[in-house]
């Protein structure tokens, strides 16, 4: 089952081309790396998909319908730039922060319930945090406020569930956790998973497939594939292609 679908995206901002002609599609289950240099558009495409950019050309389908019509936006979790969602001197606590995550689901007006309670206390304990409902999320460390987010996201029971460079504020041994737990996301729960990261190399030990984008789509498929890929080869060189699938 298509989960994704993205045909012949275009996107420009002002007069500089930001994605060219991207095709891709996502598969339930999939768990996608989403990797590139700065300046490549991940972030921009990510965006598009979920509606948060200006016009494009192309079409992008959730779940078999036009994204442009699409409104069961519970069944899409997003975890943004961690710098761009959260000001540490906000007052707020744990559950407080990861109850947000149930208000998509709500019609006006939108009120929470003792079922809310019982599954944010769910997710938090899904994410190893329980003991930290009640903590301030300024007072905690890097690692631990990212589970939050996470948890916030999956609070609605997202069916995908679309991460923005998740890591880049975590030490090495926050970022190996972190991204275990998105892996025990995809297998056990079943929920199919894009994340965007710099590291190429990293993101190889966990996701099933990689989309390296420059604009317009490098490749997109198994890791092994393009372990194995010559036009690979002659796009990174083979040194730098044998790091990347030396580390996966």
């Amino acid at each position: 089952m298509s989960i994704l679908s993205v045909k012949n995206m275009s996107f420009s901002y002002e007069c500089a081309e930001v994605l060219r002609e991207v095709s891709f599609d996502v598969q339930k289950g999939d768990y996608i790396g989403l990797a590139g240099p700065n300046g490549a558009g991940k972030t921009t495409l990510i965006k598009a998909i979920l509606g948060l950019t200006g016009a494009y050309t192309g079409t992008v389908e959730l779940f078999g319908r036009d994204m442009r019509s699409f409104d069961a936006w519970n069944r899409v979790g997003y975890l943004p730039q961690r710098v761009n969602v959260f000001n540490p001197l906000f007052p707020a606590t744990v559950k407080e922060v990861v109850g947000l995550g149930l208000l998509a689901k709500k019609n006006f007006p939108k009120r929470f319930t003792k079922d809310d309670g019982v599954k944010i206390l769910e997710k938090l304990e899904l994410m190893g945090i329980g003991d930290l409902a009640d903590k301030l999320v300024g007072e905690l460390s890097g690692g631990q406020q990212q589970r939050v987010f996470l948890a916030r996201a999956l609070a609605p029971d997202p069916e995908l569930l679309i991460l923005d460079e998740p890591s880049t504020a975590l030490d090495p041994a926050s970022r190996d956790g972190f991204y275990d737990v998105i892996k025990e996301l995809n297998e056990k729960k079943g929920i199919t998973s894009i994340l965007i990261t710099h590291d190429t190399a990293q993101i190889g030990r966990y996701a099933n497939k990689l989309l390296y984008l420059d604009k317009k789509v490098i490749f997109y498929g198994p890791f092994a594939d393009f372990c194995q890929s010559p036009e690979m080869t002659g796009y990174f060189g083979t040194f730098s292609q044998h790091l990347i699938c030396h580390q996966h």
